[in-house]
């Protein structure tokens, strides 16, 4: 028998690559268990309220809304924590470098919407015009990772800040035009949390459990305020105070949030949201107005969208490419930045009352998305230059 390696293990479960891996796999395995006998009971699962009462207030919801406003509100404050440091001394920290994914993000919304309307208008579908502004952060930055060294490490920091821009329109379409009704009440304490943290940031208040304890109290607010919760977990890592020293909160935290995030959150949030179930009329929806759609809304529009106003940006010398990056990387961003999937299926849930529509939908995102990560994954990769992490 060969000898266990130990240090070669240790190598694996560190990589990057490892929690992409992983999160293929709970895909692969969320879709089996979704077209299989077990669908009905996994649903169940998902369906099943945890929570507790404490005094009049109650906190209690299923296990999907636990996973995807819980469980991602600490996925969304590890990539704000990124960012931000890469906005204090990072690739982020030039505004030339940092107003790139901004308007690549917007172009990455913009275009794959105009397709969309242009193929629906008219059509009883026509109102599905958000489902494709959508980038999944968690889908895209894994992919990335599992490129390694293939593409250069400011590729990464300007994926996740553009998906984050994303994100965040996302979650204003929704809020403005997908949305019956915003909690004024609970959105301003919200907002006076988040001024406090920012308070408490301009002290030089080094604590962490100063910051994660009234965290956990904007999350909740935010969740029902009736904006996207997770928004709750950027605002939070933004107040997390920072520093040229390698110790300082924000480091620690990033680094404590890590592997938690990568081995637990994200298989967890993939077996939770890939749980498709293939029907049929399905396939034939691919070619309707609402399945063309959202394919060429985005895999072309993302793909032109993020390349096209990037072009336009860099030429207008309103911004600087990422370091080591040329255009052919940016294009490879593009095409990643076109997995929607998580969004894009929130906002078709919200979209059609029709359960058919829904349906099509649905499995137009998972072909676009699939779509999107193959051929970016692959068209990144061949690029062949090695570049040191």
């Amino acid at each position: 028998m060969q000898k266990f390696n130990k240090n070669a293990f240790t190598k694996f479960f560190n990589s990057e690559k490892t929690g992409g891996i992983l999160l293929l796999f709970c895909v692969c395995f969320s879709l089996i268990i979704a077209n299989s006998s077990e669908k009905q009971a996994f649903q169940q699962l998902l369906d099943q309220t945890l929570g507790f009462q404490l005094g009049n207030t109650s906190i209690s919801y299923s296990t999907s809304v636990w996973i995807n406003d819980g469980l991602m509100a600490i996925f969304f404050l590890l990539v704000g924590l990124e960012i931000k440091r890469e906005l204090v001394a990072g690739e982020l920290s030039n505004i030339r470098k940092a107003s790139l994914p901004v308007l690549a993000a917007i172009g990455g919304m913009l275009l794959p919407a105009g397709i969309y309307w242009g193929v629906n208008q008219g059509t009883p579908t026509a109102n599905g015009w958000g489902i494709p502004m959508a980038t999944d952060i968690a889908f895209a930055l894994a992919i990335i990772a599992m490129l390694g060294k293939n593409v250069p490490p400011s590729l990464k920091i300007f994926l996740a800040a553009l998906a984050i821009v994303d994100d965040l329109g996302a979650i204003l379409v929704i809020a403005i035009f997908y949305t019956d009704q915003i909690h004024w009440q609970e959105l301003y304490i919200a907002g006076a949390i988040v001024i406090a943290l920012a308070t408490l940031n301009y002290f030089k208040i080094k604590s962490l459990w100063f910051y994660l304890i009234p965290g956990i109290f904007l999350w909740y607010f935010m969740h029902h305020s009736g904006i996207h919760a997770t928004i709750a977990g950027v605002l939070l890592a933004f107040t997390i105070p920072t520093g040229t020293q390698t110790s300082s909160p924000l480091e620690n935290l990033e680094h404590a949030l890590a592997k938690p995030v990568n081995f637990l959150i994200m298989p967890i949030f993939a077996l939770a949201n890939t749980n498709i179930t293939f029907e049929s009329g399905m396939i034939a929806g691919l070619a309707s107005p609402l399945g063309l759609g959202i394919i060429f809304g985005l895999f072309v529009g993302k793909t032109l969208g993020v390349s096209l106003f990037s072009y336009l940006a860099v030429k207008l010398k309103l911004a600087k490419l990422p370091s080591a990056a040329n255009w052919k990387h940016i294009i490879g961003v593009g095409m990643l930045a076109g997995i929607g999937f998580t969004m894009s299926i929130f906002i078709a849930m919200l979209s059609f009352s029709d359960h058919l529509h829904v349906t099509e939908a649905k499995f137009a995102i998972l072909c676009a998305s699939v779509l999107s990560g193959l051929v970016g994954f692959i068209f990144l990769k061949t690029l062949k230059r090695k570049y040191a992490q």
